[in-house]
């Protein structure tokens, strides 16, 4: 849809809306997280007349001569090789995809565990953030799995065929899409990812993502997600065993968990989401508690005036006082209110009482005035009253 605004074309953007369950994203890498190899190296390099390792020598090369990003790179030698061999078009990359090789369990794993968060009352969302190509990954046959794809992709001519690259996708830029996810602004071209949203209104907070990758070029994304309280997880090839990228990433904390690439039922990659699925349904509820409360402070806050705020926040402060300084300073400030609820008379008295500090110094002659005009303004003296009373005499 678009309108028009200042004589220009701008086009409104379709956004998710907060649900009324908790939602889970899963993200996911592609190359060796879904699948065991580079998803190119699967038959298009092959078809071009290459072996893969030459093809990654001759791309890296050029990206290193040329001051070059990696991904932009490897498009380009993408175009010129199959130029003469085949139409560089969606299709043909699309067929590609198709001939790609996933690990086990990965067919069924997507709508297992939305109907296992369906069970819990929690919505699960899949998502890819790869470097590889979105119109291979499309070809897949798990392709309708995932929410969004975000990949590197091509621009078409009105002929259909590759011209340039439309989006690359790199290891440092894939944390944007953890925002737009965390948003619910999912077009890439939506400036709405940069607009502010309140806490309690993301519709995905990041203590509710996971990240599962394989590799380095998976860390920005695993410590983003990592230091905000959700879950990045290291999968590593059972047929091969080798586990030294996840040992790495474990040892520079940029994983919390690590795990086979079985997307099996019944696994341990299969437990663990499960688990932290679990995890959610609590977690949740209590982050639900906890804005219940805000929003009821919020509207006790805006009902009161900004004297009986002070009058709080120093009572609240000689509470907590823990330094005979700290409970003078207070005592001043205090001294120069001469009006008191009831209820801020008791809160007071409790506070002689319970803190040491300021029963410690009750006698001190601006503690103990403080305290006589407080006692001087209850009309039936408390056990506690009395106590106080009697510990700072005439």
């Amino acid at each position: 849809m678009e309108k028009e605004w200042k004589g220009k074309s701008m086009k409104i953007y379709t956004r998710k809306q907060k649900e009324t369950k908790p939602v889970v994203a899963v993200c996911y890498d592609f190359d060796k997280t879904l699948s065991p190899d580079d998803m190119q190296a699967q038959g298009f390099i092959q078809s071009v007349g290459y072996n893969v390792a030459d093809f990654w020598k001759e791309s890296n090369g050029l990206a290193e001569q040329n001051g070059m990003d990696q991904n932009l790179a490897y498009m380009f030698i993408m175009m010129k090789t199959a130029h003469g061999n085949f139409i560089f078009n969606k299709k043909a990359l699309n067929d590609y995809g198709a001939k790609v090789t996933l690990f086990p369990g990965v067919d069924n794993w997507f709508d297992r565990i939305r109907k296992y968060g369906d069970e819990k009352g929690v919505i699960v969302e899949h998502y890819i953030i790869s470097s590889g190509l979105k119109e291979m990954i499309e070809g897949t046959r798990v392709a309708d799995e995932f929410e969004k794809i975000y990949a590197s992709s091509f621009y078409y001519d009105d002929s259909g065929v590759a011209q340039w690259p439309a989006q690359v996708v790199n290891f440092t830029n894939k944390t944007q899409f953890l925002f737009r996810i965390e948003k619910g602004v999912l077009d890439v071209n939506d400036s709405g990812v940069n607009d502010y949203f309140a806490p309690e209104d993301v519709r995905v907070p990041f203590r509710n993502m996971i990240y599962i990758g394989d590799s380095d070029t998976d860390i920005p994304c695993m410590k983003l997600v990592n230091s905000n309280g959700g879950y990045s997880i290291g999968v590593y090839n059972s047929e091969t065993n080798s586990k030294s990228k996840v040992y790495k990433m474990m040892h520079d904390n940029r994983i919390k968990y690590f795990a086979p690439a079985d997307y099996s039922e019944d696994t341990q990659l299969d437990k663990l989401v499960k688990t932290i699925i679990d995890r959610t349904v609590s977690n949740e509820a209590l982050e639900s508690m906890h804005y219940e409360n805000k929003k009821e402070f919020a509207k006790n806050n805006d009902l009161i005036s900004s004297e009986q705020k002070e009058k709080r926040d120093l009572i609240i402060s000689l509470e907590s006082s823990s330094s005979f300084a700290a409970t003078h300073t207070i005592i001043e400030q205090l001294i120069r209110y001469d009006s008191w609820t009831d209820l801020e008379k008791e809160w007071l008295i409790n506070i002689a009482d319970s803190n040491s500090q300021v029963w410690a110094i009750i006698k001190d002659v601006d503690v103990k005035n403080f305290y006589k005009s407080v006692l001087t303004g209850m009309k039936q003296l408390s056990g506690k009253a009395e106590k106080i009373k009697g510990r700072i005499g005439n």
